[in-house]
């Protein structure tokens, strides 16, 4: 179990987040709370608690000042910054309930989420942003204010309702707003972006949020010394709870990515010693080590997948699973030899790596394990707050999601779906009773939709009840695994197995644009004609390199055929929801050709 830390808040001493926050200042005012870019400035800033309560207090004196209700719904279409969180915190110490909107999300999405939470007013983080918005939000007569964070020197449009921050924000604040709220009230509706439909509100409370940041506490060791790097958007209920609110129970420092193009040096600079991810980062993390390993000499790969091998058979006798192995007298010499250096990539000073959000690749968390890094493997949903269980160092098995957090309990109900109670799970959904009732049944338990086992109190997600594809022999198929084993080939950006009512399996396959104009050329292919890619040589090569990714799978992981792309999945054609999962209906109906093609063969 964790260790306790005394610079811990506890959720009844803080009852509310903005209460958390005012203690906070309160026991730490001058110690380190959060670093960022400045861009105009071109350099790193610090600023300490008190900093931070200045800050926050300018938030809430500007929103004091527009005539809102406690209960009214504000929004934010924000990078992660200073700012999301001073306008969160101000936000919520008026009792206002904030609703977080991603900043690479489709205008036609975010019109409607405003639209559905009858949001009066919005802060949005650019002049540009507020222009593509706009015209979606035609109609919409509830919002009345936007606030341009960096309106630059260009035209807001001439809407009277469109304001410049720099303008409506005064030059201080008046300290911050002491209130007795109700812990278990609305504190923020968070849209899910679901892979069918519309997206759902969910609807949680102050308690729903600190219970599960403080529930990780018990199981993750989290102290004032430790430093944070936020790079997955704060609208992912992942970062929130994980990112912003357990730093802020604990006391830690959090230091705010430029991007995730720039996470390489940021690390280099920040040196985190926690990190929380989604699994795309360390597969990518992972495509390119196995990349540089390609073009190393045969003595270099070998040393390193040594290395991988005796660190992993370390970390299984650390572990307890495993007894001592003569190779582990090699680990010093590996050790600096190869993996601190990938460490070191890292910031060198990582404790703590959090993967969650998508099933994490066993072969991804190998290397990285075997290489030193302490990457723990954990689980959940927005509507849970969204932390349902992670891995312990202590106890970290890989291959599971990790132990339930206290407090929460967890069962198994029909076809072997994983059910789930405790103080995280959702007030319910924003003006969909029926939605409700369908996710949480009379007895309290929230059904999941994701098929597990649980063994020697660990959880182990073996399939999603929806995502099963039925072939037309009856043969039933989970593609998730087939689709995270393709993936690790850097050759495929993204995969989508197909085969629903069909014969066989068959798969698209969007390809790494880098490496693509080398692979046509080895083919004396014309890499700017799409008729390339349905070279029967190319084809055929592809196959036979997806057959011998998926030589460990059962019979049934056949894949009969093949379509190539060169255009990505993304957010904004409409393929992928803003936590980057593939719409896996739009995908089918998008290549419907191609996919037709497959099954004519």
């Amino acid at each position: 179990m964790a260790q306790w830390n005394e610079d811990l808040i506890s959720v009844e001493i803080a009852r509310t987040i903005d209460g958390l926050f005012r203690r906070r200042v309160q026991r730490s005012g001058e110690r380190l709370a959060y670093r960022h870019y400045d861009r105009a400035a071109r350099e790193w800033v610090d600023l300490s608690w008190n900093d931070a309560a200045a800050l926050v207090a300018r938030w809430q004196k500007a929103l004091a000042g527009e005539e809102l209700q406690p209960g009214d719904r504000v929004a934010l279409l924000l990078r992660n910054g200073p700012e999301w969180m001073a306008f969160d915190q101000a936000a919520l110490g008026l009792g206002l309930v904030v609703v977080p909107l991603y900043t690479d999300d489709r205008p036609e999405n975010a019109a409607y989420i405003l639209d559905d939470a009858a949001v009066k007013l919005l802060l949005v983080q650019d002049a540009g942003r507020w222009r593509r918005l706009a015209p979606a939000l035609e109609g919409n007569e509830v919002l009345r204010r936007v606030v341009v964070l960096d309106a630059g020197g260009g035209d807001l449009g001439g809407d009277a309702r469109v304001v410049a921050a720099r303008t409506w924000l005064p030059a201080e604040g008046e300290g911050l707003r002491e209130r007795k709220g109700d812990p278990h009230e609305l504190a923020s509706i968070v849209y899910t972006s679901g892979t069918t439909g519309r997206p759902k509100g969910v609807m949680l409370s102050h308690h729903n949020m600190l219970s599960v940041a403080h529930a990780a506490l018990t199981l993750i060791d989290c102290y004032s010394q430790d430093i944070f790097l936020s790079f997955l958007p704060l609208s992912h209920t992942l970062e929130r709870t994980g990112g912003y609110y357990l730093p802020l129970l604990a006391g830690a420092a959090v230091a705010y990515s430029r991007s995730v193009g720039q996470l390489a040096e940021d690390l280099q600079i920040v040196k985190p010693t926690v990190l929380i991810a989604v699994p795309r980062i360390f597969e990518r993390v992972h495509g390119r080590l196995k990349d540089q390993m390609e073009k190393r000499s045969p003595v270099a790969r070998t040393l390193f997948a040594q290395t991988v091998k005796v660190g992993w058979r370390r970390f299984l006798r650390q572990q307890g699973r495993a007894g001592w192995h003569p190779s582990l007298a090699l680990w010093p010499l590996l050790d600096r030899l190869v993996a601190a250096k990938v460490r070191e990539r890292l910031g060198g000073r990582l404790r703590i790596a959090v993967s969650g959000g998508a099933p994490l690749s066993p072969d991804v968390a190998r290397v990285f394990i075997g290489l030193g890094v302490p990457l723990l493997q954990g689980y959940g949903l927005t509507e849970t707050s969204p932390v349902v269980s992670v891995n312990p160092l202590h106890d970290n098995d890989p291959a599971s999601v990790g132990v339930p957090l206290r407090g929460i309990e967890v069962r198994i109900g029909e076809e072997e779906e994983l059910l789930v109670k405790g103080p995280g799970v959702m007030l319910g959904y924003w003006n969909n009773h029926a939605a409700t009732v369908g996710m949480i049944d009379p007895d309290g338990w929230l059904h999941t939709g994701d098929q597990a086992r649980i063994e020697n109190n660990h959880i182990y997600i073996t399939g999603r009840i929806k995502d099963i594809l039925v072939l037309s022999n009856g043969e039933k198929v989970p593609p998730a695994d087939m689709e995270m084993a393709i993936a690790l080939d850097p050759l495929f950006e993204q995969v989508m197995v197909a085969g629903e009512g069909r014969p066989y399996l068959s798969a698209l396959l969007v390809l790494n644009a880098d490496l693509w104009p080398g692979l046509a050329r080895e083919y004396a292919l014309d890499p700017e004609d799409p008729v390339s890619l349905q070279d029967p040589r190319l084809l055929g090569m592809i196959q036979r390199r997806i057959k011998g990714l998926l030589k460990d799978f059962p019979g049934y992981a056949k894949i009969r055929r093949v379509a190539l792309l060169l255009e990505p999945w993304s957010v904004e054609n409409g393929l992928l929801t803003p936590t980057l999962k593939i719409k896996r209906n739009k995908v089918l109906e998008r290549h419907a050709d191609l996919v037709e093609q497959m099954y004519r063969r």
